[in-house]
């Protein structure tokens, strides 16, 4: 696991770094687009690698409840964008969608995963924000359904404990269970 701790951490810190291949605005725009998904992969890989079916529904569950809240906030409200280009800056859809995966890594896998998440999806709402594509408000109502989507839906990850109780007989007279705990 600190073989793909320690992969997850580099890839971050390459797609975090790629903005500034690009010049200006444009480009951090672009790698806020990128970035967003990333807490969301990494979770999905993590589950895979770790045959964690369980948590694999669970982040589905909290990623289509984070998009269908979002989507429908950003229906009924219509805000415009700082920048004028659209009428759906709240809440923000990058914001949620990095906010759910890195809760849920943190929720699901603990802090080694959660920390370097929470420092990516920091970096996209900063990025909204920096390229005018939302404001404050915007980026915080995101995070908070991202965030809320995960919490509701996500549990800790628990290794399968096997328990095996069987009979023993000790001698002639002596009868009785043993029981072996292997986690």
């Amino acid at each position: 696991m600190v073989k793909v701790t320690r992969y997850i951490i580099v890839a971050m810190m390459m797609c975090a770094s790629c903005f500034h291949v690009h010049a200006g605005d444009d480009g951090l725009r672009h790698t806020t687009d990128v970035l967003c998904l990333l807490p969301d992969a990494t979770a999905l890989g993590v589950a895979i690698a770790k045959h964690d079916t369980e948590g694999m529904m669970q982040l589905a569950f909290s990623t289509a409840t984070c998009l269908a809240v979002n989507y429908g906030l950003e229906l009924c409200i219509r805000k415009d964008r700082p920048d004028g280009t659209g009428h759906h800056a709240f809440p923000s859809t990058h914001t949620a969608v990095a906010f759910n995966g890195s809760t849920f890594l943190m929720k699901r896998y603990g802090w080694k995963l959660g920390v370097p998440a929470y420092v990516v999806s920091s970096f996209v709402a900063w990025g909204r924000v920096h390229t005018d594509r939302h404001d404050w408000w915007d980026v915080l109502g995101g995070a908070a359904i991202g965030a809320g989507s995960a919490f509701i839906f996500t549990r800790p990850f628990v290794k399968d404990v096997d328990v095996a109780i069987s009979p023993t007989t000790f001698g002639d007279r002596a009868y009785g269970l043993t029981a072996t705990i292997q986690f």
